[in-house]
């Protein structure tokens, strides 16, 4: 069986026609973290916006790009074809214990034991858990049928980085006919949670590994693809819970496998500060909104990725807090108008 060809087999020499851009119009990022079922933070605090500003209307409809890796993609494609934040967030409440189901009866501690020795050599969680709830969203639905650009983070069997694209640019040809259930399970194939998501001879895991935080995803997609001034861009950024990365004195001492096995969230803290900080340079600070969760209090352990029951039970709150202290900013920055549906280059919504 012959495999498919490298999605870099198609890369552009030479730089992207701009397509253009109104000089005193906005445009307006939504970067949406991965984070497993911690996607209950973003998810709420769009929620929270959606109640108190906009009477309950779809957050995605006020901006013009929306980039996510992992469970952020799975939102983003929601907000592309206009379902609401609340109605993804009911996604996370109704089905999440079902995807990452808890260890209820844990005596002495075996069936966490359990569950890690069975992770050493397979995947943790059933896929199928996750992608039943994802085909009532979004059924047959395709990504040219989203009505905002989308730009979602994966990586291929080629351990070559994929980004799925809308096609808001005539070089993006590849992506329009592809399920939006195949992008949200390849964005979310978590390695070690989930196997890899096959698509026919595709293979895809998690965007995560390299793209945690995808604000500048989206940031270059915007620059490159339209003719604008790099301040007419404001990012809305929104996290899954951020944790302080310390040195341990066995990493100090001696640096091996063992001590270094959380070398992954380091990675993905370390990548995620260093997209903001690269997003805050090109278009400056103030025109990039952060709201994340801060870290743990000394001596308590961060929500991990698949804790249900922390995740649903403290996250709220946090939102609610982060809406609290940031909304009236966020509804001046975003929200004064709705953004029009972006025009298909090719697929089901050329006209």
């Amino acid at each position: 069986m012959s495999q498919p060809p490298r999605r870099s087999s198609g890369t552009l020499h030479g730089l992207r026609d701009p397509l253009p851009w109104p000089e005193d119009k906005p445009f307006r990022i939504l970067s949406i973290d991965g984070g497993g079922i911690r996607g209950i933070l973003p998810a709420t605090m769009l929620s929270e916006i959606e109640s108190r500003y906009l009477g309950g209307r779809c957050v995605g409809d006020y901006f013009d790009m929306i980039t996510g890796t992992s469970t952020g993609g799975i939102i983003a494609l929601g907000l592309s074809i206009g379902k609401t934040a609340r109605a993804i967030l009911d996604l996370y409440v109704t089905h999440g214990d079902k995807v990452f189901p808890p260890s209820r009866f844990n005596l002495f501690r075996l069936r966490s034991v359990w569950r890690l020795l069975q992770a050493v050599q397979h995947h943790r969680y059933d896929a199928a858990k996750l992608e039943g709830p994802l085909k009532h969203i979004f059924g047959s639905l395709k990504v040219g049928d989203a009505q905002r650009r989308l730009c979602i983070p994966s990586f291929d069997g080629y351990t070559e980085v994929n980004v799925f694209k809308t096609p808001h640019h005539k070089d993006y040809k590849m992506d329009w006919n592809d399920d939006m259930v195949t992008v949200a399970m390849a964005t979310a194939a978590a390695p070690t949670f989930f196997p890899v998501y096959r698509s026919g001879q595709r293979i895809f895991a998690d965007g995560g590994v390299w793209a945690n935080n995808p604000v500048m995803i989206g940031l270059v997609d915007a620059l490159v693809c339209y003719q604008l001034q790099r301040r007419q861009v404001h990012i809305l950024s929104l996290g899954t819970g951020d944790t302080e990365i310390h040195f341990t004195e066995a990493q100090l001492l001696h640096g091996g496998i063992y001590d270094w096995y959380d070398i992954i969230s380091s990675a993905m803290h370390l990548q995620s500060q260093n997209a903001t900080g690269q997003a805050g340079l090109l278009i400056g600070r103030d025109q990039l909104i952060r709201l994340n969760a801060p870290p743990p209090p000394a001596g308590k352990k961060p929500i991990d990725l698949d804790d249900y029951e922390r995740a649903s039970a403290e996250l709220p709150d946090v939102a609610g807090k982060l809406i609290d202290d940031n909304g009236d900013i966020i509804r001046d920055r975003f929200l004064f108008a709705p953004a029009h549906p972006y025009p298909a280059i090719y697929g089901p919504r050329v006209l």
